[in-house]
């Protein structure tokens, strides 16, 4: 069956952002629109738009806290203005910004009498504070505070088990979603068969990424989702036995590439979160704004990144030729060829 062409081309369309603020440090707001749509388009993009980015966005969230000398969460310690549980509520407002891959550890340890803020928070460097006004407890007498916490990149809301508490450590609810809201609203326009539609998304985001980024990354985490069906027809369907058993095969990383290559899509809609890379490599190239297999120059570039070193770039050159078939030459990435 030959599919009708349709009268409004997704080369045509476009997308911009009308509106841009910055309502605090935790709260950015962005308005975009994306235009022109076939009637029932408009309404389809905003809902999947809207659950990625309500579902699938990751953030970086204190999911545990552990002192020896908190005897439980709902004690009070001397010198202390506020509680253990107001200090746990408080670690879990604390929003930061990362490409951490899994979980890290991070601690507080200072000397009252004074007031503890996000500040004093003891970091990796591949995490950042993104208020280092956010209040977290109040020292009245000179004592010496020093609490282990436990930091994790995930996405969601979770919600601890009540018993989940043991030996000083105490697990603190997280909430992952870096986007806090989602509005989309449709305007449509023309008449009859020639209707189109206008869609407008607005965003707000907890300040560890602004909206535009959200919007990026909910996008690219959409793409990803449905790649395997952009070969679905390809793949064989195998009846056994006059009986309507279907093999389906497993769509590997590996083999999606390989027909990526054999359709000469480009490097650019590959990124670097499909490579099975170690996690500190891939947190340096994250963190040096690499996120595609065309943000990957050449070898003296690659070894400038910090805390790259000439094993690092081996290890990229040695995931590539495997995964990909690339061809590299000593002095520069040959992406020609793809």
């Amino acid at each position: 069956m030959v599919r009708e062409k349709i009268r409004v081309s997704t080369r045509t369309l476009q997308w911009r952002c009308i509106e841009s603020r910055t309502d605090s440090q935790c709260l950015y707001y962005g308005r975009f629109i994306l235009s022109p749509l076939m009637k029932g388009q408009a309404d389809t993009i905003g809902i999947a738009i809207r659950r990625a980015l309500l579902g699938e966005m990751e953030g970086t969230c204190i999911t545990r806290a552990k002192s020896d000398k908190i005897p439980h969460e709902y004690s009070t310690v001397i010198g202390i203005q506020e509680s253990v549980h107001e200090i746990l509520i408080n670690l879990k407002e604390i929003i930061l910004r990362s490409n951490l891959y899994g979980i890290c550890e991070a601690s507080i340890c200072v000397r009252g009498p004074r007031c503890i803020t996000a500040q004093d928070l003891i970091l990796p460097a591949y995490v950042e504070i993104v208020d280092n006004t956010q209040h977290i407890a109040s020292l009245t007498e000179p004592i010496y505070l020093c609490i282990g916490l436990q930091l994790e990149r995930n996405r969601g809301y979770h919600i601890t088990s009540p018993n989940n508490f043991e030996n000083g450590s105490y697990p603190i609810d997280a909430l992952f979603m870096p986007v806090r809201n989602v509005n989309h609203s449709i305007h449509s326009y023309g008449n009859g068969n020639e209707k189109q539609e206008i869609l407008f998304l607005e965003i707000w985001t907890n300040g560890s990424l602004t909206p535009k980024e959200a919007l990026y990354e909910a996008s690219r985490n959409l793409i990803d989702l449905f790649i395997p069906f952009l070969h679905a027809e390809e793949e064989n369907l195998h009846l056994e036995d006059n009986q309507y058993k279907v093999s389906l095969p497993l769509f590997t990383f590996h083999d999606r590439l390989a027909q990526l290559r054999k359709k000469k899509m480009g490097l650019k809609s590959i990124f670097i979160d499909q490579l099975e890379l170690p996690p500190r490599i891939y947190n340096c190239l994250k963190k040096s704004n690499i996120h595609t297999l065309t943000n990957l120059l050449s070898q003296e570039d690659l070894i400038k990144i910090e805390h790259f070193d000439i094993e690092d770039v081996n290890k990229i050159f040695d995931t590539l030729e495997k995964d990909l078939g690339i061809e590299l030459h000593k002095k520069k990435l040959n992406f020609t060829e793809i």
